[in-house]
């Protein structure tokens, strides 16, 4: 329990448990146990080079200080042509706002427009900091159940039978973390057909959006005409270039919004760093073949895993159709979901992530990061192999 000096809304916040597993992990570690990592979402590539050359160069340069708060114009600029020239976006730079880092547009959405009572829908299993966001700003989060048997989409007679007239905000993840779930076309224009004449908002979070596999392309709320001005888009640098660490992302939105969250920009974090603006933009219009190939690789691995997943008795697993993460079911193991992960952690020293720390809808999986590399994965596999043969045993003794 907090001391009773903490103000109580910090007591409506949520955590990551990826964070919380990865410490644990460590502390093994330190004694000596080897760990093989697959709960934290980092990508195991380096930034690619010609990006950090150019931060390096600025910082040289002597862009070291306070940037516009909105973000530099030649940024904002280069993401509204991306978005323009390919994701069908019919946005400009004053649509734009740089914030360092995704979370800033999930708290920067709640804070600008939940009210206290607003219900909020969000994806379940999900990012745990929706929920996060949406209590902090005083809102009520209302789970939207993302379900394997429904491969893992929004199903849209669920999502209007959880409509209410305090419904203002519906967040929608595609690619999904945790469970690798791809919405296409249909799908984003099935939840749009439900909520087409309300006046309920989007937050579309698009980060995963240049991990797609297997011929399924990435479609965007905003990119329909008639949800353009309620659709706030979350993307970022972070996973297809390797970015985690500079802390850069953005959001598309109306202006009125952007105003807003710019305003928010300016009472929190002031602005986001013009040498790490300028290495997004060298990201943005540089090669990119660097994203071709970090996605071919997860792509590779992806496909190994779950292959191997699926030999496995009591395990089930679907193929991603985006991001690194496997959602596989270990309900016919007999084991819950967290007892799971913990002894698999604790006695086979594999590190992954229960399924119910993402929502009560993801009970019985756990989520697997395949952001690591391959002869990890092979570990992994022997480990978890060993570790199931473990389980039968107690079992049957």
């Amino acid at each position: 329990m907090a001391p009773n000096y903490i103000a109580e809304r910090i007591g409506r916040l949520g955590t990551e448990s990826a964070f919380e597993v990865l410490s644990k992990a460590k502390a093994l570690e330190e004694k000596g146990m080897d760990i093989v990592h697959l709960e934290i979402g980092q990508p195991d590539f380096s930034t690619p080079e010609h990006v950090s050359k150019v931060a390096c160069e600025s910082i040289k340069d002597g862009e070291t200080g306070y940037t516009a708060s909105q973000g530099e114009l030649y940024l904002r600029e280069a993401i509204a042509k991306r978005c323009r020239d390919y994701e069908n976006i019919n946005t400009n730079a004053d649509e734009v706002v740089i914030v360092p880092g995704g979370k800033p547009i999930m708290f920067f959405t709640m804070l600008a427009l939940i009210n206290p009572g607003d219900e909020v829908l969000y994806p379940n299993p999900g990012f745990p900091i929706y929920e996060s966001c949406i209590r902090f700003a005083g809102g009520v989060p209302v789970p939207m159940p993302i379900l394997m048997e429904n491969d893992f989409k929004v199903e849209p007679k669920t999502l209007k039978s959880l409509i209410t007239e305090k419904t203002k905000l519906i967040i929608i993840n595609s690619p999904g973390n945790p469970t690798g779930g791809v919405m296409e076309e249909k799908d984003i224009r099935a939840i749009a057909d439900v909520i087409k004449d309300t006046n309920i908002f989007v937050l579309s979070d698009e980060i995963y959006s240049r991990l797609i596999y297997n011929g399924v392309k990435h479609f965007s709320m905003a990119s329909i005409p008639e949800m353009k001005e309620r659709t706030i888009v979350l993307n970022g640098f972070s996973k297809p270039y390797a970015m985690t660490g500079w802390r850069i992302g953005y959001g598309i939105m109306n202006k009125e919004i952007a105003k807003v969250m710019t305003l928010l920009m300016v009472n929190s974090s002031s602005c986001v760093a013009g040498f790490t603006q300028e290495a997004a933009k060298a990201a943005l219009e540089g090669p990119q073949n660097c994203v071709d190939e970090m996605a071919e690789s997860y792509k590779h691995r992806l496909e190994y895993f779950v292959n191997e997943l699926n030999k496995i008795d009591g395990i089930k697993c679907l193929m991603p159709k985006g991001s690194f993460y496997l959602f596989p079911s270990i309900k016919g193991t007999g084991l819950n979901d967290k007892e799971f992960a913990d002894r698999l952690l604790k006695e086979a020293g594999v590190a992954c992530l229960a399924g119910s720390s993402f929502g009560e809808y993801g009970k019985g999986h756990l989520r697997l990061s395949a952001a690591t590399s391959f002869e990890c994965l092979e570990e992994a596999i022997v480990r978890i192999k060993k570790f199931i043969s473990k389980i039968k045993l107690e079992k049957t003794a």
